[in-house]
C-alpha cells in the first residue's frame, strides 16, 4: 500500500497551530514562542514530515534548488560534467532540476523560462552556445548563471572551461611533428563561441605560422553516422590529420577510415577533444585532449553557490588544466 505523504496541514493539526506557524518553524523564523516551536518540532519528528523545497521557497525566497540545462542527455561529455555538479550540489544540500533542450518542441528560451518558473535559485548551463533570447530570459530574472564547458564572451556570464586555443595548438603541433600536413577541424556547431572565438582562430593562426594553406573546417558533424559518412570527403580533400570535438564523431571517422583500408595512424591521424570513455575503449584508442570534466562540473557548481549567496569571486572565468593524452591514433605516443 502506498504510504500517504505527510503535509504541512497534518503537522499543523497535530500540533494545534496554524500552518503559518509551522512554516515559520520550518524556515527558522525567530518569531515563534519556545514552547510552540518545541511542540511543532516534536510533531515534525514524529510524523517524519519532509518540507517541500519549492513550498519553503515561497516564504524564504530560496528553494535550495538549482537548474541544470543539458543539450543532450545521452552525451557522455555532459554526463561527466553533471557528475561533478551533482556531488557538490549534494554537499551543499541543493536539489537539481534537469532540463534538456534536445529534440524539444519548445524553443530554448521557452525551456529556460519554464525552468525559471520553478523558482530555482541558480542555473548551470551546458549547451554549446547561449542565444540572445536565452540570455535575456536569465537577465530578466537576475538569476545567477554559470556556464560549464562553454562560454559566452558577449554576455559576461561566469564560466568554467579549459584553454581551447592552447590545447588545439598543442594537438595540431603533435600531428605536424608526425609528418601530417593537411590538417582539419571537425565540429558540431560552427557558431558555438568555443569554436568561433577560440578553436578556429587558433587553427588559422597555426596554419599561417607553418605555411599550411587555408585549411578545412567541417561543421554540422554531430554523431557517429555523421562522422562515418564524412570520412570519404576527408579522404577526397586529402586530409591526413583531424581534431574532432565529439568522441562519437571521432569513432565514426576512425571506423570509416579502417573500413576504407586507410592505416591509422600511419596515413591518417585523429585527435578527439572530449576524452569520454568512448575514446579509450575503441581500437586503436584515440589520442585525446583530456578535459577535466568532473572537476569542471564541480567548480561550476561551487561558483554557483557563491553567486547565489552573494559571495566574492576573484575570477568569474575559470580555466582548468587539460592534458594531451597520446594514444594509438597518433604516431607520437
Amino acid at each position: 500500500m502506498h504510504k500517504q505523504e505527510v503535509t504541512i496541514y497534518d503537522v499543523a493539526r497535530e500540533a494545534k497551530v496554524s500552518m503559518a506557524t509551522v512554516s515559520r518553524v520550518v524556515n527558522g523564523n525567530s518569531n515563534v514562542r519556545k514552547e510552540t516551536r518545541e511542540r511543532v518540532e516534536e510533531v515534525i519528528k514524529r510524523l517524519h514530515y519532509q518540507p517541500n523545497a519549492v513550498a519553503q521557497g515561497l516564504a524564504s525566497k530560496k528553494t535550495t534548488t538549482v537548474g541544470l540545462i543539458v543539450p543532450e542527455l545521452t552525451n557522455l561529455y555532459f554526463a561527466e560534467l553533471s557528475k561533478g555538479i551533482d556531488d557538490i550540489a549534494l554537499l551543499y544540500k541543493y536539489n537539481i532540476i534537469i532540463s534538456s533542450i534536445e529534440n524539444r518542441l519548445m524553443k530554448e528560451d521557452e525551456v529556460i523560462q519554464s525552468l525559471l518558473n520553478k523558482q530555482v535559485d541558480g542555473v548551470i548551463y551546458m549547451s554549446n552556445r547561449l542565444t540572445e533570447k536565452a540570455a535575456s530570459a536569465f537577465k530578466r530574472t537576475n538569476t545567477p548563471v554559470v556556464l560549464a564547458g562553454t562560454k559566452d564572451n558577449r554576455e559576461g556570464f561566469a564560466s568554467v572551461t579549459i584553454n581551447y586555443q592552447k590545447a588545439d595548438t598543442e594537438a595540431l603541433n603533435l600531428m605536424l611533428n608526425d609528418g601530417k600536413k593537411n590538417l582539419a577541424i571537425v565540429v558540431g556547431d560552427k557558431e558555438a563561441v568555443v569554436n568561433k572565438d577560440n578553436r578556429f582562430p587558433a587553427y588559422r593562426e597555426f596554419l599561417a605560422e607553418h605555411g599550411l594553406g587555408e585549411g578545412h573546417i567541417y561543421s554540422g558533424v554531430k554523431d557517429y553516422s555523421d562522422g562515418y559518412n564524412l570520412f570519404s570527403k576527408l579522404k577526397n580533400d586529402g586530409i591526413d590529420g583531424v581534431i574532432v570535438t565529439r568522441d562519437s564523431t571521432a569513432v565514426g571517422i576512425l571506423n570509416s577510415a579502417i573500413d576504407a583500408g586507410v592505416k591509422v595512424p600511419e596515413d591518417f591521424e585523429i585527435i578527439t577533444a572530449s576524452a569520454t570513455q568512448v575514446a579509450s575503449v575503441v581500437r586503436p584508442a584515440l589520442t585525446t585532449i583530456k578535459q577535466p570534466l568532473y572537476d569542471m562540473g564541480a567548480v561550476a557548481m561551487r561558483m554557483l553557490t557563491k553567486l547565489m549567496n552573494n559571495e566574492k569571486i576573484d575570477d568569474i572565468h575559470v580555466q582548468l588544466p587539460y592534458e594531451l593524452l597520446k594514444k594509438q591514433s597518433t604516431l607520437n605516443q
